[in-house]
């Protein structure tokens, strides 16, 4: 049943038509055109069943992310693998930041696990620090960590990570890392994990098509780790034929080919980025974080409510664990719409 006037997450344009969208972190240069060729080319396949184990896709995951097709089991988004994984590890106690993405802990209430909170502080401009690791306990099953985290757009050190990762083999726990935004990161090698895969098998890795390549609508996520017993135990925990036809075809294709597309989003979402966190600090809003796609600032109460009545709609951030009024998050969409966003905001 639908909850009026309650944001649990962005992309809400079916109650709230004719607005520009900012609540939603998808790619602003739109879907690449391999992926609406490949869904125009297979429509009469969905005459099919999917493949059950998307074995051509997790080849070209495979190739993309340059580790073994084995080490990937695919799902309908990210968030479909975040249940999964709870489902499979039936954590009793885990360990998530807030602000962090809501749907985690969401997983975390179906086996009824109880949730410690990691507080990111604002004077540490909500950055995860080494204050985490004594959080984590014998008692803890499951770590979450979003890198770069959302909503804030803070990025947790590889060295901080290989330390949580190491805390998390002492006590036995699992490290689901969320990495959805990570190929916005104008150097995300510096900010990967991959190398730890294969050493530290309580390392599950979380991404998605949904932001970088604007698929949200095809819902297309992928888990990688080294431990296939999880992956196994995951994988049990999912519908069969959970990733469609057209959902397969469009993240193999593209794959093939698109580290120019890539390359051409950072530096199109760093230039855009860039003006409008000038221009945001320049009238006296706070910006923290905001390495992605995306920026994280605080401003008065209410701007939410204004904002949709001048027909944008953006991101309320109170409803996060951890936060309260005050905090925003705004996509970086077109030029011209970030500029039409930036001069209303200077009318107020």
């Amino acid at each position: 049943m639908e909850k009026k006037n309650r944001q649990v997450h962005g992309g809400d344009i079916y109650r709230n038509p004719h607005v520009t969208d900012f609540s939603v972190n998808s790619n602003p240069l739109g879907v690449p055109e391999s992926a609406l060729r490949a869904v125009q080319n297979n429509a009469e396949n969905i005459v099919r069943y999917p493949d059950m184990w998307c074995s051509k896709l997790r080849e070209a995951i495979g190739g993309f992310e340059h580790t073994d097709m084995d080490h990937i089991l695919c799902g309908n988004g990210a968030a479909e693998l975040f249940f999964a994984a709870v489902l499979a590890i039936r954590p009793k106690r885990a360990l998530v930041t807030a602000p962090a993405f809501s749907e985690y802990e969401r997983a975390l209430r179906v086996v009824n696990a109880e949730v410690d909170y990691c507080i990111l502080k604002r004077e540490d401009a909500f950055q995860v620090k080494d204050e985490i690791l004594k959080m984590i306990t014998p008692q803890t099953d499951m770590v979450f960590l979003c890198n770069p985290n959302n909503p804030t757009g803070q990025v947790t050190e590889k060295n901080l990570i290989l330390k949580v990762l190491k805390k998390c083999r002492e006590c036995g726990a699992i490290l689901l890392l969320d990495e959805c935004f990570l190929d916005f990161l104008e150097t995300p090698e510096v900010y990967e994990s991959k190398e730890y895969l294969e050493q530290y098998p309580e390392l599950l890795i979380v991404k998605a098509f949904t932001k970088i390549f604007c698929m949200p609508g095809i819902r297309l996520g992928y888990a990688i780790s080294a431990n296939h017993q999880l992956l196994h135990s995951m994988a049990e925990m999912l519908q069969p034929w959970n990733v469609s036809v057209l959902a397969q075809v469009a993240g193999t294709a593209v794959l093939q080919d698109c580290e120019q597309y890539i390359e051409q989003t950072r530096k199109y979402v760093g230039a855009q980025k860039s003006w409008m966190i000038r221009e945001l600090r320049k009238m006296g809003y706070e910006v923290y974080g905001s390495r992605a796609n995306y920026i994280f600032f605080s401003g008065r109460p209410g701007l939410y409510e204004a904002a949709l009545d001048a027909g944008f709609l953006i991101r309320d951030c109170q409803n996060y664990e951890g936060l309260d009024s005050g905090y925003y998050r705004i996509a970086v969409r077109t030029q011209e719409e970030n500029e039409r966003l930036i001069v209303w905001l200077k009318k107020l």
